[in-house]
């Protein structure tokens, strides 16, 4: 009976880190969207900027890959579109860790 027991609390644990991780995506993407980056942005397709896997994928294994996405999401760096030179928006936010959310949110696709 201990053991059923035990069995039970750890699917509902697991289930209730399932439904955490998903209102907090939630909420991170409804911070990108306030921010406009899925203007230029998707998960997998190419749009005016690089999708979310491959910025993913650039970064993979590089020590400083959250700080360099910091940097990018928070000071408006120039970045260029169709061959020409435009200003990145910054995220709608000064909460670090929402901006380290949306920084996770992006290495994770």
């Amino acid at each position: 009976m201990k053991s059923l027991y035990a069995m039970l609390a750890a699917v509902l644990f697991a289930g209730s880190a399932v439904i955490a991780g998903a209102a907090h995506d939630a909420a991170t993407e409804a911070l990108m969207k306030k921010s406009g980056c899925f203007k230029c942005h998707s998960v997998d397709k190419k749009k005016d900027g690089p999708p979310y896997k491959e910025v993913a994928a650039k970064y993979k294994g590089k020590p400083d890959a959250e700080q360099k996405l910091y940097t990018h999401l928070t000071t408006h760096p120039k970045v260029k579109v169709d061959g020409k030179e435009e200003t990145h928006e910054s995220l709608k936010t000064t909460d670090d860790a929402q901006v380290k959310n949306v920084i996770q949110y992006v290495l994770t696709r």
